[in-house]
Formats: structure tokens, C-alpha cells, sequence
């Protein structure tokens, strides 16, 4: 959950966009742009942003290299939603589409089916820092047809980070090491009768949080599951009247009907993860959240939620199986890149632009800054990355148990109808069957019955 303080709706990004004449350096048309202009646009999460600090030194750098040739940096302010509707509103006109953007792994395939996204292999070919990127990480980048056309920034992965003061004050023996869904629910049965008013167990539900719904809740319990995730890899299919999809659903309910997790009301604020990391983990009010191995990077001096104990108060905890069923635990991987244009009429100029940005020095810094996981072999190896992040190998560790979203271009819209079946349990508007069986129809008519299997 990436999100900035305030969801814009996307008929006011519309409105926004028309409004700021982001299609060029004039601040109009793209008639008057320059062609030594370049646009770059990215999602700017609060003052506190590594991210765009990442894009102002590259900025300063750039220009100096190539005099003549000015960047207009264009951050997005708000939610990762309001960022991918801003981004995709400016890509359905050659007049207003970015030269270098920030790009979602799980938006790429799509994007590039639709012709947003130039293709990078011949460039890459030729950029001598290429081969330090870990090969894993540069799947990320990849479309369908096998040919990369976005590089990676970061990775992560998923964990359970955990209040150790509350969890001790509850009589709950710390470090704990939830090894089923059952410990996880009497860790927060007991904390909840030690600390009636707390919050023991945190997992988002609902639309408001968009992505993180399904990244830090749903498909942590989902992948863990004998049925497993959304998507069959060896027939090529979706999954419907999946057991473990209704029995994942039926766990969220649990946790909100037993008030164990944050109100339904507050699970549909867009903004309760800040909530949860800035205000009720650093005040000993919630037993546990599952978040990215990014949260540190709000907690760290100079973060948007800085809090200065942290390291000496939180645990981490790989998320379990459903039974304790092999490999044990589960996570989930995500992960940004930076793309460029298919349209930009300066396609040497913007590739420069983007390896700009992921020199080894500037990489460095943007994965410190951000608590990513290394994408870069000289970045990973480096005592700065090391030293900066106490949770690092903990988080690092579940990369052998994570997963992969379906990278399809009708993901978008399935995780939509995932969040909704969530936020239908949560408030009481269906029962997980119910909801499991309007997801399976939604799923048929996204895809179509012949792309889905029953379980």
C-alpha cells in the first residue's frame, strides 16, 4: 500500500489533467511542445518521497549531461489508483503521453498490448550495467512475446510485522512464529481479552484499498490454500469454485466479526494503512499487520510515518499456510519498473533519461531510501543496503516461499472483482459462498468460460 494522504476520483483526475495542460513544456498543446522536452511522469507518496528525490537527482544529472534538453517532472500525488488512472488517462493521446514513466509490474502486459510501452532489448543490448541486475527481477519487465520493455526499480515481499510489547503484554511468547491460520487467530484472541479495545490483527478488505487488499490479505491467505492462487499456469486458465477462495474469504469474516481486525468502516478508508503504521502499531494499540518489506521505509528518519523505536519494537513473522501445509509459509511479490513511451519522439533521450535513474549510485540510494529489496547484484552486496534496514534478511528470506500476480491483461479487472467479494463479507452483504460464486460469474464474464476452470 503505496498510497499518499487523499483519493482523487478519476472523474476529477479527468478534469485535472484537461485543466494542467500536461502535454508539454508550454503547458498546452503538444503543437508547441519542444522536442528537447522531456516528461516524466511518477506517483509521489507524501513530502517524504524516495522516489521523487529519486527523479530530481536524475533530473539535475540528466540536464547537465545534455545541454539543451530540459525534464518536466509531472509526480502524481495520491493513492497507487489515482496514480494509474492519472498515467492512463495521459497515454490514450500521443499529445499528452509520457516520455519515461513509472509502471506497475502487474499493468505492464496490458499496457503493452494496448501500445503504451516502447520495447527496450536493442537498447538494453547495449547498456554495459544491464548484466548487474538479478535475472529474476528482470522478469518483471518482460511482456508475453518475451522482450523486455520496462526496467525494475525494487521488489517485495509480504510478511506479518508484529508488536512485540503488545504481543508480550498479552502473555503471547515472543518471537512468534504464527504456523497455521489457527495460531494467527488465537494470537489475536488473546491479545483482543487482554486488550479489549485494541485491534489484535490487522488485514485490509474492500475496494478503498485497492491492490493492498489483495497483496497483503487476500492472496496471502489464498496462495496458501490446497487450491492455491487465481490462476492455473498449466492449462492457462482461472479458477473457479476454488475451496480455498471461499475458506480465505470465510477467515476475513471471522477477523472482522469477531472485531479482531480494524471496523469494516475503517477497512474501507482508502488511507487506513497509514492509520494502521502511524498510529496504531506505534502506539501499542495493534497486535499485528500484514504489510510489504517496505513499511520501514515510513518508520525511518525522515519517513512519512517516522518513528524512531521501531526496530526495537517490531518483529516480523512469515504469513503461515493454511494448515501448516508445505513450504510452510507464503508471500507475495510486486514491484515497480520505469518505461518508456512508445510514442516519444526522443526514444535515445528517454532510455538515457531511465538508466540515468538506475546507476548503481542512484539505485542504491532510491532501495535505502524505500526498504525495496535489491534488484541490482551491486546494490545487494553493498554494506549502505546492509546496514540500513534491520529487517532486511527477514524480509528477504520469504523470497523463496513469494508469488506472482497473474500478469494478464485482464488481471485489472479481477482483482477488482476479488476486493469486492472481500468488502461484500466484511459488511455483511454476503456470505463467503455468496460472494465466492458472484466472483466466479464476474470471473467468466471478464475472461470468458472458456479461459476459466472449475475446481
Amino acid at each position: 500500500m503505496r498510497g499518499a494522504s487523499r483519493t482523487t476520483p478519476a472523474a476529477a483526475l479527468a478534469a485535472l489533467l484537461v485543466l494542467s495542460g500536461c502535454s508539454g513544456s508550454d503547458g498546452g498543446g503538444g503543437e508547441e511542445a519542444s522536442s528537447n522536452t522531456l516528461r516524466i511522469i511518477y506517483q509521489k507518496a507524501g513530502d517524504a518521497s524516495p522516489l521523487d528525490t529519486l527523479m530530481q537527482t536524475t533530473k539535475e544529472q540528466f540536464e547537465a549531461a545534455n545541454e539543451g534538453v530540459t525534464v518536466e517532472l509531472e509526480p502524481v500525488e495520491g493513492t497507487d489508483e489515482d496514480y494509474n488512472t492519472r498515467l492512463a488517462l495521459s497515454q490514450r493521446s500521443p499529445d499528452t503521453a509520457p516520455d519515461v514513466f513509472y509502471e506497475d509490474t502487474f499493468r505492464l502486459r496490458s499496457d503493452v498490448e494496448a501500445g503504451y510501452l516502447l520495447n527496450l532489448d536493442e537498447r538494453l543490448a547495449g547498456w554495459d550495467e544491464w548484466v548487474s541486475f538479478n535475472e529474476g527481477a528482470k522478469e518483471a519487465g518482460k511482456a508475453d512475446d518475451g522482450s523486455t520493455y520496462a526496467v525494475p526499480l525494487g521488489t517485495d515481499t509480504r510478511v506479518i510485522w508484529y508488536n512485540e510489547r503488545v504481543l508480550e503484554d498479552a502473555g503471547v511468547e515472543v518471537p512468534w512464529q504464527p504456523e497455521s491460520w489457527n495460531d494467527l487467530l488465537e494470537m489475536a484472541r488473546t491479545v483482543k481479552e487482554a486488550q479489549p479495545d485494541s485491534r489484535p490483527f490487522s488485514m485490509y478488505a474492500g475496494t478503498g484499498t485497492g491492490e493492498g487488499t489483495v497483496m497483503q490479505s487476500f492472496y496471502e491467505l489464498l496462495y496458501g490454500t490446497e487450491s492455491g492462487g487465481l490462476y492455473d499456469e498449466e492449462s492457462q486458465k482461472w479458477i473457479a469454485g476454488s475451496q480455498g477462495f471461499i475458506d480465505s474469504l470465510a477467515f476475513l469474516k471471522t477477523l472482522y466479526d469477531e472485531e479482531l481486525a480494524v471496523t469494516p468502516a475503517e477497512a474501507l478508508d482508502p488511507n487506513v494503512w497509514q492509520v494502521v503504521l502511524g498510529t496504531m502499531l506505534p502506539e501499542n494499540q495493534m497486535g499485528a499487520t500484514v504489510e510489504g518489506s517496505y513499511a520501514p521505509s515510513f518508520w525511518q528518519e525522515g519517513g512519512m510515518l517516522e518513528w524512531p523505536e521501531y526496530a526495537d519494537v517490531m518483529g516480523v513473522a512469515p504469513f503461515p499456510t493454511q494448515d501448516g501445509q508445505e513450504p510452510g509459509a507464503v508471500s507475495m511479490s510486486g514491484g515497480w519498473t520505469l518505461a518508456v513511451g512508445a510514442g516519444t519522439e526522443n526514444p535515445d533521450l528517454a532510455f538515457e533519461f531511465l538508466t540515468t535513474a538506475m546507476t548503481q549510485e542512484n539505485l542504491l540510494q532510491y532501495t535505502v531510501d524505500n526498504s525495496q529489496i535489491a534488484v541490482r547484484t551491486d546494490v545487494a552486496d553493498a554494506p549502505e543496503y546492509l546496514q540500513a534496514n534491520p529487517f532486511v534478511e527477514d524480509v528477504s528470506a520469504v523470497l523463496d516461499v513469494t508469488n506472482y500476480r497473474p500478469a494478464t491483461s485482464s488481471y485489472a479487472e479481477i482483482s477488482t472483482a476479488v476486493q469486492e467479494a472481500t468488502e461484500a463479507v466484511i459488511t455483511g452483504g454476503a456470505t463467503p459462498e455468496e460472494a465466492a460464486a458472484t466472483y466466479d460469474e464476474a470471473l467468466k464474464a471478464i475472461v470468458g468460460e472458456e479461459n476459466v476452470v472449475e475446481e
